[in-house]
Parts: C-alpha cells; structure tokens; sequence
C-alpha cells in the first residue's frame, strides 16, 4: 500500500483517504499531500520530504497539494522528490503514476479548473470521525490568504453526491460526519439548504459537525436548524481572525466583532450548550497593542472556549505582504498571550 502523508486541513485529508483508496496496490510509494497556508508549514513539508527520502531510499516520493500548487519550482528542485503535482492534477494522480511521465512537474493553472474528485470513499483510516467534502476553492481575498491561488475559484459537491457520500459512511459504521470545504458555507445554491437535506434525509445520523465556518455567511435558517436538530453537534468553529473593526477590514473579512458576538448569542439562544472554538491571527500588519487588545476581550464576550492561534505569516503575491510588518518576535508574543488565554477557558 502506498503511504500518503497529509499536511493541513481537513479537505487534504479527504483528499488522502482518496489517495489511500486508489492506490491500496502500489508500493514503494509516497505521496505528500501538502499545505502552504503559512511558511512554516512549507518548511515542515520540505524536512518531512528530507525524512522520507532517508528512510525509503528506493522509494518513489510524490508532493502535491497546496504547497506544490503555490511553489512548484521549490519542490522540483529537492533530489528527494520525484514527481510535483499541483491540486488539478492531484485529482487524477494515477495517471501520472501509473503512467510515463516524462516531467518531473506538472501543476496546471487551478483557476482554470472546475471540477473535483468525484471519487467515493468508503472509510477514514484510524478515525471514528468522517469528513466530506461537499465544496472547493474560494471566491473571496482575505488580505493575508492564498489559499485561493492553491484552490482555485468556488466550486460545490452537488447534493446528491454528498448525500451519497455519507449514505456510503454511514453502510461503513461511521456515526460522526464532519461537512468541509474551503470556503463551506459559500456552498452553492445554499449551505443551510445543503444541512437541512442531510438532515432530512439521515434523521437517525447521530451527529453531524462542520469544518470551520464563515461568520459572516451564517444565516437565521442555519440557526434555527441548529435548535431545531439535537444531532447538530452544539460545538461550531469559526474563522474570526481577529477581534478588532478595523484589523478585520484590512484583512478584508466580511463580518465584524459586533457579528461575531451576537452569532454566539443567537446560538446560544437556541442550543444552551453550545460552545464555540475561533481561528485568530495574531501580529497582522498595522496591528496596535490596542487592536490586539480588542482580539483578547472578544474572547471573553463572544463566549469562545476553544483558540486556534497563529502568529501572521507573510505570503507573497498576497496584499497583506505589502503592508507594514509587524516583527516576528512581537507576532508570536502576541500568539502566546491569547493562546494562554484560551488555556484559562479549558
């Protein structure tokens, strides 16, 4: 069986379940299913491919993923690696595979893509928990993102596959579904309408949950599901970033603080137990002590338990890069204070 490494998010991760699947009959194969949404996960995914390299000298070694879409030539350019695909051709990995390819890389031009791998997976290797993708890419530019440049443009899972995508987990014994995407509640034509056909169609799912969600994209219908199933999980991850007005609009979020608090409000409203986790950036450029201070007190009135910290991370070809810089030393200061933070609410 080959072995798939997966770096990131949860969407790699069901790319790699597909990965796994398709290629259960190769060996000495390695592929790396790669991330590129800060430089220091490029610099894990480049020691990980030096490992490997080390302990499976005779191994054919892959890169694809967001890390090989972004910076191809880096990749191409390690002796340890054999082969860099991008995203696009991540999708029909076994053609290049299994077949003479000549190149040693071959990353096509994402924007251009408009499909996905409409493979079915039969399980999550080592997981009670199962993910579906039921969308791709984003629409938006987050200042400091370029995860869109890895992803290309949004494009969703229609509903029927999904639903048959979970019908198949749930034949295989999984009783936890996660829904993700990159952007999942930019599914179109609505992410709520997408929930409430799952829902219906599986009244005895025992629990549905979700990647991280938008929370300027969280509609009232969504909220009322939210009271209305009690096999919604109460816990709802959301991409913040920020907790300061005007930080947020140069991220270029579509929600403010105000938002973010009356969300959990409503929330809360209807499921009293809910609790919430939230994604923060800390050290964006231009960011004051008396921002970062805003970020640190909507923690406690929005009511998040649970922090996913990161000290902001330069991406170049993003607008954020050309902004002010912070020094690394006070981003991750800054990373530390709310991450011990978080650690008070546990």
């Amino acid at each position: 069986m080959a072995q798939v490494v997966t770096m990131g998010c949860r969407i790699n991760s069901y790319e790699s379940e597909i990965l796994k699947e398709k290629f259960a009959d190769e060996d000495d194969l390695i592929i790396v299913n790669s991330c590129a949404v800060t430089k220091e996960a490029e610099r894990q995914c480049r020691q990980l491919l030096r490992k490997l390299r080390l302990q499976n000298p005779r191994a054919r070694i892959v890169v694809t993923g967001c890390a090989a879409q972004i910076n191809p030539k880096i990749y191409a350019k390690m002796p340890e690696v054999d082969l860099v695909l991008g995203n696009k051709e991540k999708t029909a990995l076994e053609k290049y595979i299994k077949g003479e390819i000549a190149e040693k890389t071959i990353v096509g031009d994402i924007m251009k893509y408009d499909d996905y791998d409409h493979y079915i997976i039969t399980g999550f290797e080592g997981r009670q928990r199962a993910f579906v993708q039921v969308q791709q890419g984003c629409d938006h530019r987050c200042t400091y993102c370029i995860v869109p440049f890895a992803r290309g443009h949004n494009r969703s899972v229609p509903d029927d596959d999904v639903i048959k995508q979970i019908d198949t987990l749930l034949k295989q014994g999984f009783a936890e579904i996660c829904l993700t995407g990159v952007d999942v509640c930019s599914y179109k034509p609505s992410f709520s309408g997408l929930v409430k056909k799952i829902l219906l169609t599986f009244p005895d799912l025992p629990s549905l949950q979700f990647g991280s969600l938008d929370p300027a994209a969280i509609d009232d219908d969504f909220v009322a599901m939210v009271g209305q199933y009690k096999n919604v999980l109460p816990f709802f991850h959301f991409s913040v970033q920020s907790g300061d007005n005007l930080i947020l609009k140069r991220m270029g979020r579509r929600h403010s603080r105000e938002d973010v608090i009356n969300l959990c409000k409503k929330i809360r409203a209807v499921r009293p137990e809910a609790t919430f986790g939230a994604d923060f950036i800390c050290g964006f450029p231009t960011e004051t002590e008396e921002n970062f201070a805003n970020t640190v007190k909507l923690v406690d009135e929005a009511g998040i338990d649970k922090l996913h910290v990161f000290p902001y991370s330069e991406r170049p070809g993003t607008p954020a890069a050309l902004m002010p810089q912070i020094k690394m030393e006070e981003r991750r200061r800054r990373a530390k204070v709310l991450r011990e933070k978080g650690e008070e609410k546990c």
